[in-house]
């Protein structure tokens, strides 16, 4: 966790030190930190479980922002509360979509997206399968003729597509706002942002999208066809430093 917690130091220095201490420097300063186990957007889903389930509604609600701070999306706190209503019961559910709710409230459309780059966001991305997490497409050119697209792509934090290739063209991506990753089978990954240019020739297995929080968008003008394959393994995922 890049900020330091001090809520135990703030609230409970005189009456419990020690509780204090543990709090900010052992839960919050080395169990959160421990990334390389299990990501913070992970500890993050799991805590909110396990308050939800025991009705702590006042540490909840802390909860919730820090998930906001780690990528988890609208989408991804509504999803979660619905599938925990079934097991946890259907009035925690309400109260936590109460506060979830004001918490995602700039989260509520897609058009919310914080970057405010040269193209609209578009709409929910029709090759969502082919993607994990949550994308957005905005076409801006097809001809049919010639074998060229261009569309403008907006990814949330995390979001990201599948290996894939191009058939009979190549792609040229030109990143517009946010930040993110791009890869090729078998190189190192490449940190993206704002003015990158990305030139993919045809046949080479790649991947590209957001850093797991940082929204991404670029725009991808296409030759040929798309040939996809398996989703990105999340451990080499996860293995990327974020440095948003």
């Amino acid at each position: 966790m890049s900020k330091k917690v001090t809520a135990g130091y703030d609230q409970l220095r005189q009456f419990a030190p020690a509780f204090a201490k543990v709090n900010d420097d052992v839960l919050f300063g080395q169990i959160w930190s421990r990334t390389d186990d299990l990501s913070a957007r992970d500890r993050s889903l799991i805590t909110i479980s396990a308050l939800m389930a025991t009705g702590a509604f006042e540490q909840l609600g802390v909860h919730l922002n820090r998930a906001k701070e780690n990528g988890i999306t609208r989408t991804v706190i509504a999803e979660v509360i619905t599938h925990l209503a079934f097991y946890v019961g259907w009035p925690k559910a309400w109260s936590t979509f109460g506060m979830a709710k004001e918490i995602f409230a700039s989260d509520d459309e897609a058009a919310d997206s914080p970057l405010g780059t040269l193209f609209e966001t578009g709409d929910p991305n029709p090759y969502g399968e082919f993607f994990t997490g949550n994308s957005y497409l905005n076409p801006l050119l097809f001809d049919q003729e010639m074998g060229v697209s261009m569309a403008n792509v907006t990814f949330e934090p995390a979001a990201r597509n599948h290996w894939h290739i191009h058939e009979n063209g190549y792609q040229l991506l030109i990143v517009t706002g946010g930040e993110g990753w791009y890869q090729e089978d078998g190189k190192e990954a490449k940190s993206l942002s704002k003015g990158d240019v990305i030139l993919t020739k045809e046949g080479i297995k790649h991947w590209h999208g957001a850093k797991r929080d940082q929204w991404f968008e670029h725009v991808a003008i296409t030759f040929g066809q798309a040939k996809w394959f398996e989703p990105v393994d999340e451990s080499i995922y996860e293995g990327l430093d974020s440095g948003g």
